[in-house]
């Protein structure tokens, strides 16, 4: 499902004659767990974006992020985008998150 919003659905665009293609904007959150990946390839991992009672932008994985587990993608509101030199994470690290909604 990563697969598809990050490439097929910019190709159905373009195939559909849009031009130019939508961007899907990044911003910036504090993620409030630990992240686990190895440096060496982006990933974008499924989250859950927040506001807290501050009003100031979190977010937090959505749990397991294997490519089989369905649950997590219907849990996420966003992607956390994690460029490929970035290793693990501490919580309280800002992350650039990229929205779902409003991408389909």
């Amino acid at each position: 499902m990563v697969t598809f919003y990050q490439f097929v659905r910019e190709a159905l665009l373009h195939l559909m004659g849009q031009t130019p293609l939508p961007s899907q904007p990044l911003f910036k959150a504090i993620c409030v767990e630990p992240i686990r990946k190895l440096a060496g390839r982006t990933e974008f991992q499924r989250g859950i974006l927040f506001a807290d009672e501050d009003g100031h932008w979190q977010v937090r994985p959505t749990g397991n992020q294997g490519s089989g587990i369905l649950r997590s993608m219907s849990e996420a509101n966003c992607f956390i985008v994690l460029e490929d030199a970035v290793g693990n994470l501490p919580a309280g690290t800002e992350v650039q998150v990229q929205v779902l909604e409003g991408i389909i």
